[in-house]
């Protein structure tokens, strides 16, 4: 989760190219994948990883963060060596990380209700990436920071589950951080994708899924809160 590159340009406008409906598109695909996956999920024994890995919060944390940081530098590698198969084991290894961990948090809602929370959650994923989309189309500047501010978020967020696990109240800050830093590399992949035109459709679409799935998995789990508070 770094922010190393350089940008090709710096424009505005809030127009969207055909090759940057190809990103978004290809994106949306992979998180209608990854929804299809937490709802199948959540009636197996894998939905019950999230209790044992959680039961001290810092490893679960930790092993769902190496996950996805593995999954990515795999499917990148395949991607840019040409090998379709190593992407292949990448995306997989993405699709489990959020899989798992959504079904986790699924399954503690009635299997009735689990559908109507997924696109409850769908809907306010899409509301928040259409804004943050258009307000990085809308202006002309270098979002590059962004990515900057989204790793301190994420080390601050770790820091928190890290002190949570002793004080628990530490764990909504650790939450509130880690979803804040999904939401600022979700800004961060829109502006490379706006102005980076020369880099791999393919990287970008899985640099802003991952981003997108991340936030989703938050917002899940604020829904699912709302949805029990009804009840």
């Amino acid at each position: 989760m770094s922010s190393t590159e350089t940008p090709y340009e710096t424009g505005g406008g809030v127009g969207l190219s055909s090759r940057d409906a190809r990103v978004i598109g290809g994106a949306s695909v992979l998180m209608a994948i990854n929804v299809v996956v937490m709802y199948a999920l959540a009636v197996t024994p894998l939905a019950a990883v999230n209790d044992y890995l959680f039961s001290v919060p810092i490893i679960g944390a930790v092993v769902y963060g190496a996950a996805i940081m593995a999954g990515q530098l795999v499917a990148e590698r395949g991607v840019q060596g040409g090998d379709t198969g190593i992407a292949f084991v990448g995306m997989v290894i993405l699709q489990l990380a959020f899989g798992i961990f959504g079904a986790g948090v699924l399954a503690f809602a009635p299997r009735a209700a689990q559908l109507t929370i997924l696109v409850v959650t769908a809907v306010v994923v899409a509301v928040l990436t259409a804004a943050i989309a258009a307000y990085v189309y809308a202006r002309s500047t270098t979002f590059e920071h962004w990515g900057s501010y989204a790793n301190y978020a994420f080390i601050g967020g770790l820091v928190a589950i890290l002190i949570g696990t002793f004080v628990p109240l530490a764990l909504v800050v650790g939450f509130v951080l880690i979803f804040l830093g999904f939401l600022l590399r979700l800004g961060w992949e829109i502006w490379k994708v706006r102005d980076q035109r020369t880099a791999s459709v393919a990287l970008q679409t899985i640099g802003v899924y991952i981003a997108v799935a991340g936030v989703f998995v938050h917002v899940l789990q604020l829904v699912l809160r709302y949805f029990a508070s009804r009840q």
